[in-house]
């Protein structure tokens, strides 16, 4: 029985493939249908009457092929892959310098997981690309309608699977800033045609004697399909859409994903179709070469299948803008090789001036290029009857483009020169190396002409030593040099309303802020009052943006502080990004900051030391009453519902600040301040004994309690505090800790339940009982820690660890001493200081005097001189005369003593006072000058 005749257009390639398939294949069925199949594919992609064009993103061949099929056919609509709530930014393109990105952006999210937050979702979009092409086309022409059909951005979040652990892939580390300039977005991309078989593109990549898939397209697709005509590079492209298609791993969720967005794209085509009228044949849609070998049922505007469902989207509040892009960024987010890009986007160049084929470029477009445009030439347009183009292009050898001398000789002269200016040794020698040895690359991997990859590579072969002197390699510079890292920049009128606030409200600078240099601003704010709401602005901004989008060099804001005269180094160009996505937040900076506030004050994590630093905040960058109080209140609220006290040295630290602040500006101190003092105080009574015993609570935090509580005793006393509570919670503590115990005794000491001399006893017994001196620097720790509630215990503290030095031997003080360093740089780095400068106060200042000196605490205690017993006049004699009241009020203040009487035959002594005024009586003379005078 024989076999029926192949039949359709590619009928003869699909016999062929079919024959080779069983001569060469081991299983013939399985490779004769997979070859099969892709030209099927071709033949149902090539057939629909919706006319399908494939493209991949950032291709010079396409965006080519683009723009030659615009100018032959002009369609009236298009559809283009692109996410459809995208549409309205695409017109602000023309106030835009390229590569940018449209970016939708949300932080309230509404049906999403919270750790998700913020969403962000970007598309790239350069000159070099298919999609600017069918844009700019569409904008500039009138009657062309642009439409796309992609997702929204919010279904692109609501069909990623929620047991991931972020909503889209990690990011690569970026190796610089531009390569950072889209953050951790969800990229979105026009026909990504990497294999997704990893044996596959291992496979290619052997073969095809190239490093990495971006060469490998370069050599095999992008220079073959470069002045290729409309048929040949369409049935190409499904060709290569369909093989990657057919030959990926198993089916997996991202697979299913893609299909269901070529459900959404074909539904909405059909049912704008259906709503214009318009005619298939004045239509065209773009869409990636892997979507386009397409097998949903929802296929073709023929198809009998029931339109897609269309969820509704969620509640989360998107943001929609443009943010400056990068080559690097593209390819640092689209797992592309280092250069990618760049040098497609210098292909781009020399094909347009190859060609004289004039691109189009939407009207008032920023390009930063100077030069004559490529003049029009004649583009044949595509024929009505499809003929096949795929077999001759699959059995013509390649064409060998003729080696361009002058081209690779400029190269090689330009890299030496650059790579001199970098620091590299490199010579003449090296330039005729450089071209000798890119010839040989090319010729080894068949090609008659080498490209920029092989030009890099022999390049780094002879210049690269076994150091980089600078910052960059020859491979980088090979960049640089083939084109470079093109920045885009959005312009001023398609920046949002707060960025376009900031440049305008720092106008007074007289700097140009949207260049990407760092610019320093000098503002005297005594001689020019004017640059004060600069001054505040700049502050906030410090606040908001990164630290390197702007960098105080001289002066500072602080509580009751002001300076005048300010230095700062601004790079607002450089950050665009931030800037942009600060204004999806709001209308003013003043506005984004009050909410980032009280955001951070009502979050799952905020705190009472977070709180108290949004105080801070609030009044260094704000000055709003209101807003204080509020973020004030929110603090005692924190503060009383903590159960733990680990922020404890950061909330002792930011309320002193604050009750000085507010001491010292205002009458009175507000209601929230009092209520954060008794909250505070009652608070950390009842957690002091729990602190005291718990392992996890370290001493610093124990301290910080103390300090908190002594500190703020009297001010808590006279709001209404019991003192009582101090006192029992420092009875219930019982620590085992040796810190712990000697911030106890501090403690007592501070309350006057253990003398000083009590103190000082049990530190003496410490010292002598040879088990505990190893860890009797965890008591000076202690101790240390005591300096900041109990100032007092200063020259005790000194006192201690001299008496340590002076009485340890050696073998002991050795080990110790080591021990003793790192626990007091670990536990009390703050008040080592206050440590440091009593003991200059005790200790002589000189070695001459260090001889004769005396410690205060071993000098003999004077000898006691009983007092002389002065007998006064009639008052003495009255008290002599009558004890029973003075007897009372000695009782009652427990003192009591023998009264000592005059006897008869004793004359009366003068008293002190009668013998100082007989012994200076020119007193006595004034004071009875002034009376009789009176």
């Amino acid at each position: 029985m024989t076999a029926p005749a192949p039949t359709g257009l590619f009928g003869a390639l699909r016999e062929q493939l079919t024959d080779a398939a069983a001569a060469f294949a081991d299983s013939p069925d399985a490779l004769a249908g997979i070859l099969a199949g892709m030209v099927d594919d071709v033949d149902r992609a090539l057939g629909e009457r919706l006319e399908i064009f494939p493209v991949c993103h950032h291709s010079p061949a396409s965006a080519l092929a683009m723009a030659r099929r615009l100018r032959a056919h002009p369609p009236k609509v298009i559809y283009l892959e692109l996410c459809e709530d995208l549409r309205p930014l695409l017109d602000e393109l023309r106030n835009c310098r390229l590569p940018v990105a449209v970016q939708a952006f949300a932080t309230e999210l509404d049906g999403f997981p919270a750790e998700w937050s913020p969403l962000s979702v970007i598309a790239p979009i350069t000159e070099a690309s298919a999609e600017y092409q069918a844009i700019a086309y569409a904008l500039d022409t009138p009657g062309v309608e642009l439409v796309l059909v992609d997702r929204s951005t919010d279904h692109v979040f609501q069909w990623t699977p929620r047991d991931a652990e972020a909503a889209g892939p990690d990011p690569a580390p970026a190796a610089d800033e531009d390569a950072a300039l889209h953050g951790d977005a969800v990229g979105v991309e026009i026909g990504d045609l990497r294999p997704r078989f990893a044996e596959l593109e291992a496979h290619l990549l052997h073969h095809g004697k190239v490093r990495h898939w971006s060469e490998w397209w370069d050599q095999y697709v992008e220079r073959p399909l470069a002045d290729a005509d409309h048929d040949t590079y369409r049935q190409v492209m499904v060709l290569i859409g369909s093989l990657f298609r057919r030959l990926r791993p198993t089916r997996s969720a991202r697979d299913d994903r893609d299909e269901d967005r070529e459900r959404h794209m074909w539904t909405r085509m059909r049912q704008h179709l259906a709503a214009s009228g318009a005619d298939p044949a004045d239509c065209l849609y773009v869409c990636g070469a892997f979507h386009a070998a397409s097998h949903v049922e929802q296929f073709g505007l023929d198809s009998t299948a029931p339109d897609f469902p269309i969820s509704p989207r969620t509640g989360t509040r998107w943001r929609y803008g443009l943010i400056p892009s990068s080559h690097s960024a593209i390819e640092t987010q689209f797992g592309l090789a280092p250069g990618t890009v760049s040098i497609a986007a210098a292909n781009w160049t020399a094909a347009v001036g190859r060609s004289r084929l004039t691109p189009y470029r939407l009207a008032g477009q920023q390009t930063g290029k100077k030069g004559r445009r490529p003049r029009a030439t004649p583009t044949a347009a595509p024929s009505d009857e499809t003929a096949d183009r795929l077999s001759g292009f699959l059995a013509a050898p390649p064409a060998l483009d003729a080696l361009d001398e002058a081209e690779l000789r400029g190269w090689c002269v330009d890299i030496v020169r650059l790579a001199r200016r970098n620091g590299y040794l490199a010579s003449t020698a090296d330039a005729i190396a450089v071209f000798e040895t890119s010839i040989l690359l090319a010729t080894l991997r068949n090609r008659a002409k080498p490209t920029p990859y092989d030009f890099a590579d022999a390049a780094v072969t002879c210049i690269e030593k076994d150091v980089v002197p600078g910052r960059r390699d020859v491979r980088r510079l090979c960049e640089i040099l083939l084109g470079g890292d093109r920045v885009g920049q959005v312009g001023y009128d398609s920046l949002p309303q707060l960025a376009r606030d900031v440049l305008d409200r720092l106008r007074p600078l007289g700097l140009d802020l949207e260049r990407r240099t760092v610019q320093r601003a000098l503002l005297d704010l005594r001689a020019d009052p004017a640059l004060t709401p600069c001054s505040d602005l700049l502050w906030m901004l410090r606040h908001l943006l990164p630290a390197d989008a702007v960098r105080p060099i001289m002066g500072e804001r602080r509580l009751g502080h002001r300076s005048t005269q300010e230095s700062w180094d601004l790079a607002l160009g450089r950050n665009q990004r931030a800037l942009i996505e600060l204004g999806y937040e709001g209308v003013t900076v003043e506005q984004v900051l009050e909410q980032r506030l009280r955001r951070a004050v009502r979050g799952p994590d905020a705190t009472a030391a977070r709180a108290l630093a949004a105080v801070e905040d609030a009044i260094r960058l704000l000055d709003s009453p209101r807003l204080v109080d509020e973020l004030g209140a929110r603090a005692v609220e924190l503060l009383a519902a903590e159960r733990t006290v680990d922020d404890a040295p950061e909330v002792l630290r930011r309320i002193r600040r604050l009750l000085a602040h507010h001491r010292t500006t205002a009458p009175t101190l507000p209601a929230w301040c009092q209520a954060f003092v008794t909250t505070g105080y009652a608070h950390y009574c009842t957690l002091l004994p729990t602190a005291f015993v718990d392992e996890a609570t370290g001493v610093r935090q124990v301290g910080a309690m103390l300090g908190f509580l002594f500190s703020m005793e009297s001010l808590a006393l006279s709001l209404g505090c019991d003192r009582s509570q101090l006192e029992l919670a420092v009875a219930q503590a019982h620590p085992e800790a040796p810190a712990k115990l000697a911030l106890l005794w501090a403690a007592r000491h501070q309350l006057g339940l253990l003398p000083l001399a009590q103190l000082r006893q049990r530190c003496a017994e410490l010292l002598a009982n040879p088990l505990v001196v190893p860890a009797f620097p965890q008591y000076l720790s202690g101790f240390v820690h005591a300096l900041d509630p109990v100032p007092g215990l200063a020259p005790f503290v000194v006192e201690t660890m001299s008496a340590a030095f002076a009485g340890l031997p050696d073998p002991v003080l050795l080990p110790w001493l080591p021990t003793l360093i790192t626990t007091l740089r670990e536990h009390g780095p703050e008040l080592v200081p206050l440590l440091v400068r009593e003991a200059e106060r005790t200790f002589p200042a000189t070695l001459a005097e260090l001889d004769a000196w005396t410690p205060p605490w071993a000098a003999a205690p004077a000898p006691s001189t009983p007092e002389p017993v002065v007998a006064a006049g009639p008052v003495h004699r009255l008290l002599a005369e009558h004890p029973d009241a003075t007897d009372a009020v000695a009782a009652l203040l427990g003192c009591a003593g023998p009264w000592r009487s005059p006897t008869a035959d004793e004359p009366p002594a003068r008293s002190v006072a009668s013998t100082l005024l007989a012994a200076h009586p020119a007193t006595v003379d004034a004071v009875a000058a002034l009376l009789a005078s009176g």
